[in-house]
């Protein structure tokens, strides 16, 4: 698509996004905040992973504040809360950007609602048994039967809340609760392993090839297989179904454990206790780093001698990268490339397979025989420490890149800049070097620990490393 042109993307009620139809996605995106959608005989109900279970009708898709709930459960004790969610439709029109076969602005089209509003019944609790039974109910009407009898015991409380009611067998039904649901969700990687936040309120399948010179304009979902070009923009909110023609993903169970973990919650050095956070961080960092150097010291002579018999010197590589801030540093490592590597590397370039900034070749030419080794149990990067002792670097961060890979994502150079780059990560203990992937999975893997950082979470990342290392 030619550089600056607009595009809107209809939803299709029927299309799968992210291997998921409408109704399987709105029950994710209720997952994503510990609340499993319960419906007449579909599933099974989870037994200890959810929080809470919402029990809705076969085609129901509401979208509502959860706080005044959990608010009337915590106070009132009740077995569950028997909600009216009600849809006022306050802005009764919709705006959408419409452009023509060129890309070319056409109109700008308002489409208004009916005015009467919309309301659905639902229930919510935090019994697994009251769940179990409303998905046992062979309708919907036994279903409501069944909850009665708590209402007749005053084991229920009532509450009526506003939010978007739609059902997704009817017409548009799932794009206008996709219009009201996507601004406020943002734990989309939560229950989509393969999902990640290209740009703040866009998410994408690692399978989508996505422009960093795109731009988008509200939320947007963009699907499987899809390709959003170079000077493409995209007005939200958008839900970019899975490319036809391409295999829909596999989507795994909802996985509670991550769902309900505390580091999941914890924000980004935002909140009273960053500035602690940091000089934990920070002291930590150090203290690691200097027993790190005194215990890897007799390894220098030994390392130094095997490069030098090889390929003489230098022992070590100084590559400038950036640190927090965009300030660059020398990040240091034992050579383990012949001295020429930096030409073969243009000569090599079409064997390249990486889908993204990165150079990789499995069998690269320009390793040392020495230099495999130390790669093979990452003895290359033992300089390194220095430079997390003078605080260029922390143990655990995003990757150290140069500046020219850092420019590939806005979002993501501006988010893995705003902490120290690490010697491990969360990319580095969890990429699966799939082809056409590898960017993708750096890109999510980096968001996701700038986003999610803590203590616990670095511990677990240092154990995955030395365990990588080992086996």
């Amino acid at each position: 698509m030619p550089t600056g042109t607009l595009a809107t993307h209809e939803h299709d009620a029927n299309a799968p996004i992210w291997g998921s139809t409408p109704l399987a996605l709105h029950d994710r995106v209720w997952a994503s905040r510990g609340v499993q959608v319960v419906r007449p005989g579909a599933g099974e109900v989870e037994p200890n992973g959810p929080v809470l279970y919402l029990l809705l009708a076969p085609s129901a898709l509401l979208e509502f504040d959860l706080d005044p709930v959990v608010k009337r459960l915590h106070w009132l004790k009740p077995r569950a809360v028997r909600l009216r969610v009600v849809d006022r439709h306050e802005q009764p029109f919709r705006e959408r950007v419409i452009s023509d076969a060129e890309g070319r602005l056409s109109e700008i089209r308002r489409e208004y609602y009916q005015q009467t509003a919309a309301t659905a019944r639902a229930w919510i609790t935090d019994e697994a048994a009251i769940a179990e039974q409303w998905r046992e109910a062979t309708s919907p009407r036994k279903a409501l039967a069944a909850m009665r009898v708590y209402s007749r015991r005053r084991e229920t409380v009532p509450l009526a809340l506003a939010g978007a009611v739609q059902y997704a067998h009817a017409d548009r039904g799932a794009r206008r609760w996709l219009d009201a649901t996507a601004p406020r969700w943002s734990r989309a990687s939560a229950v989509f392993p393969d999902v990640y936040e290209f740009a703040p309120g866009v998410w994408a399948h690692e399978a989508a090839h996505v422009s960093p010179e795109a731009r988008f304009v509200g939320p947007v979902w963009i699907g499987a297989g899809r390709t959003v070009e170079r000077g493409e923009i995209v007005v939200g909110p958008a839900a970019m179904r899975d490319a036809e023609g391409s295999e829909h993903p596999d989507v795994p169970p909802v996985p509670w454990d991550v769902v309900r973990s505390p580091v999941w919650e914890l924000p980004s050095m935002v909140g009273p206790h960053s500035d602690l956070r940091r000089f934990g961080k920070r002291l930590f960092d150090i203290v690691f780093s200097l027993v790190v150097l005194l215990a890897t010291a007799p390894l220098y002579p030994l390392i130094m001698l095997a490069i030098y018999l090889e390929d003489g010197r230098p022992f070590f590589f100084a590559h400038p990268r950036q640190t927090i801030g965009g300030r660059i540093f020398p990040c240091y490592k034992f050579r383990t490339m012949c001295r020429d590597a930096e030409r073969m590397k243009q000569e090599l370039e079409a064997a390249n397979q990486a889908d993204g900034p990165q150079f990789f070749i499995e069998n690269d030419p320009r390793l040392l025989r020495c230099g495999k080794f130390l790669r093979k149990y990452q003895l290359d990067e033992i300089p390194q420490f220095w430079n997390v002792f003078r605080g260029h670097m922390s143990v655990v961060g995003p990757r150290p890149s140069p500046d020219k890979e850092n420019q590939y994502c806005p979002a993501w150079r501006e988010a893995r800049l705003s902490v120290r780059p690490g010697i491990t990560g969360l990319w580095q203990v969890l990429r699966t070097r799939e082809p056409l992937t590898d960017f993708q999975e750096w890109i999510r893997y980096d968001l996701e620990y700038v986003k999610h950082q803590s203590f616990g979470r670095d511990i677990w990342i240092i154990a995955r490393t030395v365990r990588q290392i080992l086996l």
